[in-house]
């Protein structure tokens, strides 16, 4: 079941599988480390959304989170 990111709660991770937007914004993104297949988790949901990317804190608005795709995963 696809979801966006911004709808997990704190603490749960999820697989990206696919970021909707501008060329760009999704380019800029694929440079951060969210692309299709990357494992990510979320360390603070909300307004400012702050998220464990490889190791690495990465902190996006509300509004951009939704247009990443994710499916939730259990590990």
């Amino acid at each position: 079941m696809l979801v966006p990111l911004d709808m997990l709660q704190a603490g749960e991770w999820a697989e990206v599988e696919e970021v909707t937007g501008q060329p760009g914004w999704v380019g800029r993104l694929a440079e951060l480390g969210i692309r299709q297949g990357c494992r990510v988790q979320v360390l603070q949901p909300g307004a400012t959304c702050l998220l464990n990317v490889a190791g690495c804190k990465l902190c996006l608005r509300g509004g951009e989170c939704s247009q990443i795709l994710v499916r939730p995963v259990t590990l």
